[in-house]
């Protein structure tokens, strides 16, 4: 398998800047991940955009849609802001050719505790399982696209 992975921002990337007080969206962490991780598949990781998923517009999505139709890959990962994703995996239900599965964290990656190793694992074996279509994988579970919400009260996802 060679997985085609395209990171856009959001929390998993976000690092801490004291002087600042604030969060940015920083490098994508994936691939470091991945390697640290041992995997035994190929991949690539290309940073498509660097923006809070909250400041996503359908010109980002466009750019997106376009980046995975076109790649040679049959298996995609997208790591993307939590606010937006659901609304980005429905702007990707066209593309019938590909297993497409969008991940992201609650938690930047750089904090101790943090959920970013864990959806970007389940992600990664969903990915490799699942039939063509596009999902989400987060807090353990794998959701279509279509059939999932996030419930801003309780910050995890659910099923329709």
């Amino acid at each position: 398998m060679f997985l085609d992975i395209l990171t856009t921002g959001g929390t998993l990337d976000k690092i801490y800047f004291d002087a600042k007080s604030e969060f940015e969206v920083g490098d994508p962490v994936v691939g470091s991940l991945l390697e640290k991780m041992g995997v035994g598949f190929e991949f690539s990781v290309d940073q498509l955009m660097r923006i809070d998923s909250l400041d996503m517009t359908d010109e980002h999505r466009r750019i997106i849609f376009d980046r995975v139709a076109s790649s040679e890959s049959g298996y995609v990962l997208i790591t993307h802001g939590t606010d937006g994703m659901v609304k980005t995996a429905d702007s990707l239900k066209p593309i019938k050719d590909k297993t497409i599965v969008l991940t992201g964290a609650l938690q930047p990656a750089a904090f101790a505790s943090n959920d970013a190793i864990f959806n970007i694992g389940c992600a990664v074996g969903a990915i490799q399982v699942l039939a063509c279509g596009v999902y989400i994988a987060m807090n353990g579970q794998i959701f279509e696209a279509g059939q999932v919400v996030k419930n801003l009260e309780k910050n995890s996802f659910e099923k329709l």
